[in-house]
């Protein structure tokens, strides 16, 4: 097996008395797109400035591409590209302009410069921009060059810390596309994000940090089979009738929105579930509108992982619940944890 390109053991940071990473521990095999998801508090993008040498690790040992950040950072810079959560560019600047500064402050010579900027503009659809100013660029554009500019020097790891925050949609699928090609190409790209169906659409393998450690990891198929396998959605005529419907099924781990007049719960037998749901609900005269089976979200991976309630006060991820997740998410046998809701 080769040398993975990034290994973190037992990473702690801490700013003033709290503590951004505590004891965190993660290996992203090379060629791989690796996503790191979690709540707003959770380490990721301290963990991408470590990674990036812009921060030190208080303790523990963080390597990337085979060189220890802290020990030779110059080493671990000269195989990396940043895209950051804001673009870098200079407004007033063209893209080719943008591209060849980028290019000189890497010390690459002049001629490479013009070269590697002009492989880059037509890379990504920006070979026609002309003088254009970056100004004058929509938003995906923008992106699409930030992300250009992180590969002037044709890293080895790519670190993407929420690359597609405030686009469109069609923006987002650009630079997914863009992502795509990367990793086809042998590029390791470390992905954070907020949006869930990115990780979905873009990653191989995927991290849940909670609290400065990782809650869990897996394939995001893997993961969503340790929430608790297939769900059954039902979706009655009136909202009213949920709370009765819940207590006459008595499925396990039933949540409720009202909102939207949802029942959803576990179906651990497909349609066994689906026939005696179906069954019990129009003998009590409560024929659903719609019914459905369907796989668990990465929405709901998310909320069963790091939700409120699912540790006892002062619990830590990585322990109890967090060690049976990510041993179900791995292939191991565990039960789910999840408190059943009926009221």
């Amino acid at each position: 097996m080769p040398d993975p390109a990034i290994t973190v053991t037992a990473a702690h940071k801490t700013y003033g008395t709290k503590p951004a990473l505590d004891g965190l521990d993660l290996t992203v095999a090379r060629g791989e797109v690796h996503a790191l998801l979690g709540p707003n508090g959770a380490g990721k993008t301290t963990l991408v400035r470590i990674l990036a040498t812009l921060l030190r690790p208080d303790a523990g040992r963080v390597e990337v591409a085979g060189h220890d950040v802290v020990r030779h950072p110059r080493e671990v810079r000269r195989r990396i590209g940043l895209l950051g959560q804001h673009a870098a560019l200079d407004e007033d600047l063209d893209g080719r302009q943008n591209l060849e500064m980028f290019a000189r402050l890497h010390h690459l010579g002049a001629r490479r410069a013009r070269t590697r900027a002009a492989e880059l503009l037509t890379r990504f659809d920006l070979a026609g921009t002309g003088r254009k100013p970056v100004r004058a660029y929509s938003g995906g554009m923008r992106r699409r060059l930030d992300l250009a500019a992180a590969l002037i020097t044709d890293p080895e790891v790519l670190y993407l810390d929420e690359p597609t925050t405030g686009l469109d949609p069609r923006a987002r699928t650009e630079l997914w596309t863009s992502v795509r090609a990367l990793a086809a190409t042998g590029t390791t790209v470390l992905l954070t994000t907020q949006y869930l169906e990115e990780a979905d659409q873009l990653a191989h393998r995927i991290s849940v940090l909670d609290q400065g450690r990782v809650a869990a990891e897996g394939t995001p198929d893997a993961l969503k089979s340790a929430t608790g396998g297939d769900r059954i959605d039902i979706t009655l005529r009136h909202a009213h009738q949920l709370p009765t419907a819940a207590t006459l099924l008595s499925l396990p781990n039933t949540t409720l929105t009202p909102s939207r007049r949802l029942l959803s719960a576990p179906a651990p037998n497909r349609l066994t579930t689906l026939s005696t749901t179906l069954q019990a609900l129009t003998a009590a005269g409560m024929e659903p509108e719609d019914i459905s089976l369907r796989r668990p979200t990465l929405d709901e991976v998310f909320l069963h992982l790091t939700g409120e309630g699912k540790r006892t006060p002062g619990e830590k991820p990585g322990t109890q619940n967090s060690r049976t997740e990510r041993a179900t998410a791995q292939g191991g046998d565990a039960e789910t944890t999840t408190a059943a809701s009926h009221n």
